[in-house]
């Protein structure tokens, strides 16, 4: 072979082998489902089961939701999906102020970019992903196909909840040193699908969380798919003023005492 035919045959060799297509970056879908147990309190011992199972109706799009998780090596977004009032027919959108919005998760980085609305003005909430101390168990069960592992955890329920509030927690605490209630957390994952995702605030075990109890909601995973044929593309959201968790927190409780003291003008 004459010398200048040997250089371009390299050249050509070189330029194939330099730019061969790229493996397709491994990417998921897991469709989750959450039950909560209704509590009723010293109000509810006073109702018939009759009352008791028509609020129930009346709440079970608070009660019973559906999500779903996107999810590649490091990053993740997690939504609810949008159920119609199972009384009115419409979308419970007083619910939505009190409710998690649409989270991303970036493991890599240890990052949380999470969207809230709270009356109308958007919040985008970055943070640093919640620390979740894990104590990995030998106990196993299959979900579905998959081979999942026990883990369990203690985290504060103010951080498991951060973006949820209610009337009570306006009211001055009554203890000088206030305790920090825990939550015990119960977790299945499984190595078979080796992602450190989960749904909601959890995350950070060497496999996919397929089921997770904390409290009275328990999440179980119905529905996993890997590569699907649709290309699933993984953005943060954009759009809120931005804040941390905790100035969040603060905001909103101003909010909700500005509202408390305007309604109580009102009744003047």
């Amino acid at each position: 072979m004459k010398p200048i035919l040997y250089k371009l045959s390299f050249l050509i060799f070189f330029i194939l082998v330099s730019f061969k297509p790229t493996a397709k970056e491994f990417t998921g879908q897991a469709v989750y489902f959450s039950k909560s147990k209704m509590e009723l309190g010293r109000w509810g011992a006073r109702m018939s089961e009759a009352q008791k199972k028509k609020i129930q109706a009346r709440l079970k799009n608070r009660l019973e939701k559906t999500y779903v998780l996107n999810f590649n090596k490091k990053e993740s977004y997690f939504k609810e999906e949008d159920k119609l009032d199972a009384i009115s027919g419409a979308t419970d959108s007083w619910g939505k102020n009190f409710t998690q919005g649409e989270q991303y998760k970036n493991v890599k980085e240890n990052t949380l970019v999470q969207s809230q609305e709270f009356y109308g003005k958007k919040f985008l909430v970055k943070d640093k992903l919640q620390v979740i101390k894990w104590k990995l168990g030998k106990e196993s069960k299959k979900i579905g196909k998959y081979l999942c592992f026990k883990a369990t955890a203690s985290i504060p329920t103010s951080e498991l909840t951060w973006y949820n509030f209610s009337w009570s927690d306006l009211r001055p605490s009554k203890d000088k040193e206030e305790t920090v209630k825990m939550t015990d957390v119960e977790a299945w994952y499984t190595p078979q699908i080796p992602v450190s995702h989960g749904p909601a605030e959890y995350w950070g075990l060497p496999g996919l969380i397929l089921e997770v109890g904390a409290g009275n909601t328990i999440m179980l995973c119905s529905k996993v798919v890997l590569n699907p044929k649709e290309e699933i593309i993984i953005e943060a959201p954009e759009k809120g003023k931005e804040i941390t968790k905790s100035e969040y927190q603060k905001t909103i409780k101003g909010k909700m005492i500005e509202m408390r003291n305007n309604r109580g003008r009102r009744r003047r």
